[in-house]
C-alpha cells in the first residue's frame, strides 16, 4: 500500500492512497478512524473474521484488555473512488474454464464484464488450447 504523506499531515481528515494488490490498483480516500468506538470497531471486525467462535474478551473502549490499547490505533477508513484493474486471459486454463468464466462474466453483466466476456471468446476462437 502506498499513501501519500506529503498531501497531508496524519492529523488532517483525508488523504490520497493508492492501493496496489498484484497488476490492480485502487485510489482511496482515506480518513483517519478517532472515535474510541469507530477504533473498537477496527479489531471487531477482525476477531470476527480470524476468531468467529468469539473465543476472546469483548472489545470495548471502557474495558480492559482491549479498551487500554485502542488510543494507540491509527485506523484509516478507505473508501474507494478508483479502480484500475488488468484482466487476464489466462490462455494456459483448459478451454473448459474460460469458457466457464465467458459465461459467468456475461451473466454477471457489471461494468466491463460482457466486452471481457466477448474478448475472451474471441481468444479462444483464435488460439483454442494453449501449448507452452
Amino acid at each position: 500500500m502506498f499513501i501519500r504523506p506529503w498531501d497531508a499531515s496524519l492529523d488532517q481528515a483525508e488523504w490520497q492512497a493508492w492501493i496496489t494488490d498484484g497488476h490492480d490498483q485502487f485510489t482511496c480516500r482515506a480518513q483517519i478512524v478517532d472515535d474510541p468506538e469507530a477504533k473498537a470497531d477496527l479489531p471487531r471486525r477482525q476477531m470476527a473474521h480470524f476468531r468467529p467462535d468469539g473465543d476472546h474478551a469483548p472489545i470495548d473502549p471502557d474495558q480492559p484488555p482491549y479498551g487500554r490499547m485502542l488510543p494507540g490505533i491509527r485506523g484509516p477508513k478507505l473508501d474507494v473512488i478508483d479502480v484500475r484493474a488488468e484482466f487476464k486471459y489466462d490462455d494456459h486454463k483448459p478451454v473448459e474454464h474460460r469458457t466457464a468464466v465467458a459465461s459467468r462474466l456475461t451473466r454477471r453483466g457489471q461494468g466491463p464484464d460482457v466486452p471481457a466476456a466477448r474478448q475472451q471468446l474471441r481468444r479462444l476462437d483464435r488460439l483454442g488450447t494453449w501449448k507452452p
